[in-house]
């Protein structure tokens, strides 16, 4: 597997020393498994903005009608502008690198993407986003953005992956130079994705593609990316991944006999009724395709979301 796919990561979880404390938050599965597949681009706002290794730890206070990023000893000394400063400029330099994901230090008041403690007065609530990855999200709203932490539960890791080959499929099929009839053929590919993600994104996106025609090819690019995008978000459910495999079963029909028929509807439903993983059915489905290809069905990426070595859809 090729490491061609660029995705941005706080630079801590590669295992840099850049933490206050001179120290890291190296994440295995990030090491051992994702640098395989993904070319990584290091950042670390705290540092790249200018602060020292070691430094005083910091923190995100409520400061009347804003958020500020002190320092915890001394909430005189004010980061924020700084930080925000200097994540307009790297956050431009990252949009024009065709990023695929991101993948954020949790809890961390510049790079957590969600629980990141918030001190008031009297108490600290885990409302905050860390003040870098707040812009990166909004500046970047079509980019997955995961916590490193998080990557541990198996269905965000494999809605993440799913998320980051989605982007990258998307960009390679543009080739650089969208029209509609390249972003119409990716749609037609992913019908059976965004079915399982999100249905009613799926109706929503399919009613954009079919106005092309009321849109510059730029804001039609920008319209459906950010579409598509939001509707994988939505993690895959058993039940729309069921309806989906059932859908798929339909184009078999007429070419499976009445023993393999029901071979198929029982593994379908023991994968529905959490008795299977996801990979049963697919791997049986896959299996009928080989003897009888549907064109069709060769082309959808729900198949093969991404690269099967990456072991995902075991435990889903």
């Amino acid at each position: 597997m090729e490491a061609s796919i660029k995705i941005g990561i706080s630079a801590c979880v590669l295992g840099e020393n850049v933490r206050f404390d001179s120290g890291h938050k190296l994440s295995r599965f990030v090491t051992n498994e994702l640098s395989k597949v993904f070319e990584f681009v290091s950042v670390c706002p705290e540092v790249e903005s200018g602060m020292p290794v070691p430094r005083p730890t910091i923190r995100l206070i409520s400061d009347q009608e804003r958020i500020a990023l002190v320092e915890t000893k001394d909430a005189s000394k004010d980061h924020t502008q700084s930080m925000l400063d200097f994540s307009e400029k790297r956050i431009d330099q990252l949009s024009k690198q065709d990023l695929c994901g991101y993948i954020v230090c949790a809890k961390s008041p510049t790079c957590g993407m969600e629980r990141v403690k918030v001190y008031g007065k009297n108490n600290a609530d885990k409302v905050g986003v860390g003040l870098y990855t707040k812009e990166l999200m909004e500046r970047m709203p079509w980019l997955p953005v995961e916590e490193d932490g998080r990557l541990n539960d198996p269905v965000l890791k494999e809605n993440f992956v799913t998320r980051v080959y989605c982007l990258h499929d998307f960009y390679q099929s543009m080739g650089g130079e969208p029209t509609a009839g390249k972003i119409v053929a990716f749609h037609s590919r992913y019908k059976l994705t965004l079915m399982a993600h999100h249905p009613a994104s799926y109706k929503e996106l399919g009613k954009l593609v079919a106005r092309v025609a009321d849109y510059s090819i730029d804001e039609f690019f920008q319209r459906y990316r950010t579409g598509l995008m939001q509707a994988m978000a939505n993690r895959a459910s058993r039940k729309n991944n069921t309806n989906v495999l059932m859908h798929i079963q339909g184009y078999f029909k007429r070419d499976l006999n009445a023993e393999e028929k029901a071979e198929l509807c029982q593994v379908i439903d023991d994968y529905r009724i959490g008795v299977l993983p996801l990979l049963a059915p697919m791997t049986l489905l896959k299996h009928h395709m080989k003897r009888t290809p549907n064109e069709y069905l060769q082309h959808q990426k729900f198949l093969n979301p991404y690269p099967e070595e990456l072991r995902l859809r075991y435990g889903l």
